[in-house]
């Protein structure tokens, strides 16, 4: 009876610390490694940022491609930008007008590459 009494007493001594153990070391690896974990969060950081700066990038392509149409507007109107639209998708030019060809054409707002 003292035998059976003392291995449950140190079997309660034991189990319990060995519990605990393993339910921190649980507890940390979740703390890291899950859905809602520390590398998570990092992930969506780098892409918070990401997004962040491509934003950015389209707010400023936006506010050129505005600037442009601004000035095709009947209000505004400005000889120059019409006669640039109309000769670039009409494909035409004036008589006393030298011309370039390039192998690939160029988009309207791109700079030709670099050699």
């Amino acid at each position: 009876m003292a035998v059976a009494h003392e291995l449950r007493r140190r079997f309660a001594q034991i189990v319990l610390p060995v519990l605990g153990l393993g339910a921190l070391a649980y507890l940390g690896y979740h703390l890291f490694e899950g859905d809602r974990g520390l590398k998570a969060s990092w992930s969506v950081e780098q892409r918070l940022a990401k997004a962040e700066a491509e934003r950015k990038s389209l707010t400023a392509e936006r506010m050129t491609l505005e600037t442009r149409v601004g000035l095709l507007r009947e209000a505004t109107l400005d000889r120059d930008m019409l006669d640039e639209r109309l000769r670039q998708m009409l494909n035409l030019v004036q008589p006393n007008d030298i011309v370039i060809l390039f192998a690939k054409p160029l988009a309207p707002d791109k700079a030709p590459p670099k050699k």
